[in-house]
């Protein structure tokens, strides 16, 4: 069966089930998908071609005809956009090769509709599994999830994971509002980021977890050197513990101003507290700079840098951002 006489069959089965929707409509998702299936069976003569009435549950897509495919989605409201598959596919019917959506809508003036898969799939939502959105058809001039990555989606589909990622993650970053960052980082789902169950505030944090979160605040977020009226110079810190370790600092600023962490032997030796409160975790910045993956730096430097080569680019970066002091005359002197 060639391309275009599936089609075909594809706007008979989408005409005839506009009209069951209009007189009688769908109970349900699965009977829904229950009638696409049947029909399908009927349009289809090629004896070639036998759809399977009770699949596996996970297939993708939900129905096989040879070498086509067909992704049933089903909505009770006045939408053309849903939630799709996961980016990975790992439960692709592997004798497909092109796959089109069929979408039953109920709400509003009901219809059903279909469109090739690579057109309709508009967004990737990024959670533990990243899963593509379709929307048929694309409204508000909005281009197709694959155009905007520049890949063909037949080309995606046989990417291992760590590729597909990188395509997801420069397109998750371009949409990203000033002040926001990714949450996920890795290329490789194994070692997916994911924000902890449990939210916790800083101020509840032992001592220990406290200075660990701000050595690997201070190393990343060089722009806490800036002079105090820079509004956002704390923005950067905040989005890194809550996004990367589910911590909410009510007030970033203490972190590094507060007597208790530039000063701890109240004395009076007066400098800068930021200068002083850095001085007193250079230790654990250190170490931060061993430990941290390179994703990171990546994501808040913009680049990789070697390990043994972090400190002296920060020390640069703060170089530059601070104002009456320099930060490389007093910090990290003997490390």
């Amino acid at each position: 069966m060639q391309e275009s006489d599936f089609i075909e069959i594809l706007k008979t089965l989408c005409s005839q089930l506009t009209t069951e929707a209009r007189s009688v409509g769908f109970s349900s998702a699965k009977a829904f998908e229950s009638r696409v299936r049947q029909v399908a069976s009927n349009l289809i003569t090629d004896p070639s071609i036998q759809i399977d009435p009770d699949p596996p549950a996970q297939g993708f897509p939900d129905i096989a005809a040879g070498k086509y495919g067909i992704e049933v989605k089903f909505t009770t409201n006045d939408t053309w956009l849903s939630i799709a598959n996961s980016v990975q596919e790992t439960n692709r019917v592997q004798t497909v090769e092109k796959i089109f959506v069929v979408f039953g809508k109920l709400g509003g003036s009901p219809e059903v509709r279909w469109s090739s898969y690579e057109d309709c799939v508009v967004h990737v939502r990024t959670s533990h599994v990243p899963r593509f959105e379709v929307e048929l058809p694309p409204t508000g001039g909005t281009v197709p999830l694959f155009k905007q990555m520049g890949v063909p989606y037949d080309e995606f589909r046989r990417l291992r994971m760590d590729e597909k990622m990188k395509h997801i993650r420069e397109y998750a970053r371009g949409r990203l509002k000033p002040g926001e960052r990714l949450w996920w980082l890795e290329d490789n789902p194994e070692k997916e980021h994911s924000l902890p169950i449990q939210a916790r505030i800083y101020t509840k944090l032992s001592d220990h977890e406290k200075k660990k979160l701000r050595a690997e605040a201070v190393l990343l977020c060089p722009g806490i050197v800036r002079s105090g009226r820079a509004k956002d110079k704390y923005d950067d810190v905040a989005l890194y513990l809550l996004t990367y370790h589910g911590v909410l600092a009510t007030n970033v600023r203490d972190m590094f101003s507060a007597g208790s962490v530039a000063n701890p032997d109240n004395d009076d030796n007066g400098g800068l507290y930021i200068e002083r409160a850095l001085k007193l975790i250079e230790n654990e910045i250190l170490e931060a700079a061993q430990r941290l993956d390179d994703a990171l730096f990546i994501e808040y430097w913009g680049r990789p840098i070697p390990k043994n080569q972090r400190i002296a680019e920060w020390l640069a970066q703060a170089d530059s951002l601070a104002k009456n002091w320099k930060p490389s005359d007093s910090l990290f002197l003997n490390k």
